[in-house]
């Protein structure tokens, strides 16, 4: 493993200042660093190096995770002169080389984020040999429109994981020359731009936790920090597992339902012995001529809730559920309020719909105080955040030459106070992340939010399982929807958070079914927040069984799900389970077997557990228990 001063020294950057790089001249500029405690865990050291010829300071704020061999850092870019700085270009908030052992080899570990795709958070592994680059984006603006912002750099022995927390415009680059080293430049895509007096701007977020071993078991530490330091909490808690029903799918999304239609929902749930933690009123709630899509005029339709949303909140919280509301403000559609009304507050790329520009101080202002108030009146618990389109070509296009990437860094910057200023008002709610699914959960998002509809691809039962197998390495809490009342398919589809949309209005619904289904889910729901294992490989195809370990290692317990696909030939298959006490006995159970089964941890991990399915296809959720 790197040590923790190894890892300090690996911290690096570079830009290119005036045509000139960075490590030309940044060593002869003036530099001040201080230091301070911010927990017992965590120390931030501040490095600002000052040019006095320009007035311009570049400001290293990092924070180091004792104890996690982790650590982050983001740089700043102020003009304290008096004049325009000249050209700073090439901004990459990491340039790092990492050693490998001699004559030992790279691996790439990275996914593909989630672009509406049975595959989406697939993982790779991409060999780099020496002399050759692999360089990876993503697309539109979007922080995992095309691929995900998580890398896991492996060589013999060891590795380190490199995690770009920026929603906009990211590039990396992994370039190898002819050395043992690995160069890894990773930032925001594109800067070319000039500082007025007085103006600052901000780089991405890096994160770099080093590690030795295994893969698998980095992965984990991983998702451990990420639980520890990262997942937001509500009154000091970790979010808890969340049924959150819907009638989205019934009627078309929120256009065609109103006030009765919610009510009814909420209240045939309850009826069939649901436990409903959160009612999710999805797109359409407010005014619009052509359907869910025309946003823009963000004010409750008064014709189809003459009470407002409130009501429904209202009915809600006197059965013990909270509301989840959808809305989508960075997406301004053609004859809505906010583009007639505030036209000096959308950026545009010609005709068409508008880009609601969260870098203009005073749109944002108006947007924190909009939306605030209709969390209030409404008696909103969670405000569940969309965004259906991409930025970049609206940032670009409102760029001079001399300051490509200001906007984009403007609307980032916007875009995470606008957030922060929410949680700060409203402590005790939850934000949800959506935009066309995942396209936006890169980490500095999540830190403030959790993806309660990982992707858009939805339902599909082969595809969830994809999903989950490339998502749970990188990101702890998540959720997804569910259509359909069958053990294969909801179980696929069992996640953190579960968005069930059942249609109620039908008395003829496997009920019971569905009831076991649920309440076999919360009996198992917290051990999502475990240690996750791969028991098999990733496969399209449905000739294949796939499975997973979920292991609460506080607990002793844990669980594992596994599925046989529609082709699959074979009945039976053993799993050896990972993290088990060889000596101690465990009590193994089926859910849906009566009796369990014992056995020692040493069977399990070496001969393997044994698993039968014989329907196809088939799913089974099994616990574990030391006894």
């Amino acid at each position: 493993m790197i040590s923790e001063a190894a890892l300090l020294a690996a911290l690096a950057f570079s830009f290119t200042y005036g045509g000139r790089p960075s490590h030309e001249f940044l060593k002869t500029w003036a530099v001040e660093r201080s230091e301070r405690p911010l927990t017992a865990n965590r120390i931030q050291r501040v490095e600002s190096y000052t040019d006095k010829a320009t007035g311009l300071v570049v400001r290293c704020e990092s924070v180091e995770y004792v104890g996690w061999n982790t650590l982050e850092w983001t740089l700043h870019f102020r003009n304290a002169g008096t004049a325009d700085t000249p050209i700073i270009e090439d901004i990459q908030a990491l340039d790092a080389r990492f050693q490998g052992p001699p004559k030992g080899e790279f691996t790439l570990h990275h996914h593909t984020g989630s672009p509406y795709t049975p595959a989406d958070f697939q993982p790779f592994a991409t060999r780099i040999p020496k002399k050759s680059e692999t360089a990876i984006s993503t697309s539109g603006g979007r922080s995992s429109n095309s691929d995900f912002p998580y890398f896991n750099i492996e060589w013999d022995g060891g590795g380190v994981i490199a995690v770009i927390g920026w929603p906009g415009q990211w590039a990396a680059r992994f370039t190898r020359d002819d050395s043992d080293a690995l160069r890894v430049r990773a930032g925001q895509q594109l800067t070319h731009l000039t500082l007025h007096p007085g103006e600052e701007i901000r780089s991405p977020l890096i994160v770099l936790q080093s590690w030795k071993g295994g893969r698998i078991a980095s992965q984990n530490a991983w998702r451990r920090w990420m639980l520890a330091f990262n997942v937001p909490r509500v009154r000091g808690n970790l979010p808890s597992p969340q049924h959150t029903p819907c009638s989205s799918h019934q009627y078309g999304e929120m256009v065609n339902a109103d006030e009765a239609s919610q009510i009814n929902f909420i209240d045939r749930y309850l009826q069939e012995g649901f436990k409903i933690d959160y009612w999710w009123m999805d797109a359409g709630w407010y005014v619009n001529k052509t359907g869910w899509p025309n946003t823009g005029t963000w004010e409750v339709d008064r014709a189809r809730f003459p009470r407002g949303l409130r009501a429904i909140s209202d009915h809600a919280h006197s059965k013990g559920v909270k509301t989840i509301v959808w809305f989508e403000p960075e997406r301004v559609t053609p004859g809505t309020r906010l583009f007639v009304e505030h036209p000096e507050w959308l950026l545009s790329k010609g005709s068409g719909q508008r880009l609601f520009d969260l870098g203009n101080p005073q749109a944002r202002a108006w947007l924190v105080d909009h939306v605030s108030n209709l969390i209030r009146q409404e008696g909103i618990d969670l405000y569940r955040n969309d965004f259906n389109m991409d930025p970049l070509d609206y940032w670009r296009a409102a760029d001079s030459p001399d300051r490509q990437g200001i906007s984009e860094i403007r609307y980032v910057t916007g875009f995470l106070a606008y957030w922060d200023e929410l949680r700060k008002r409203f402590p005790d709610m939850l934000i949800d992340t959506c935009a066309s699914g995942g396209r936006r959960i890169d980490i500095e998002t999540l830190r403030r939010s959790v993806p309660l509809l990982r992707s858009d691809w939805l339902f599909e039962p082969e595809s969830q399982q994809l999903h989950t197998y490339g998502l749970a390495s990188w990101v702890p809490y998540y959720g997804t929807g569910t259509r359909e009342i069958d053990p294969y398919i909801f179980r696929s589809n069992m996640c953190p958070a579960i968005n069930s949309c059942w249609d109620m209005r039908r008395r003829d619904l496997n009920y019971d079914l569905a009831r076991r289904l649920v309440e076999q889910w919360r009996s198992v729901a917290h051990y999502y927040s475990g240690d996750y294992f791969p028991l098999t490989g990733y496969h399209i195809g449905n000739d294949v069984w796939m499975a997973w370990q979920f292991d609460r290692p506080d607990l002793g317990e844990g669980m594992v799900q596994v599925f046989r696909r529609s082709a699959s030939a074979y009945e039976s298959a053993r799993f050896p389970l990972r993290a088990l006490t060889p000596e101690a006995t465990y009590e193994i159970r089926d859910l849906d077997a009566a009796a369990p089964l014992k056995m020692t941890g040493r069977e399990i991990t070496e001969q393997g557990l044994p698993v039968s399915i014989r329907q196809r296809p088939g799913a089974l959720t099994i616990t574990y228990k030391r006894l």
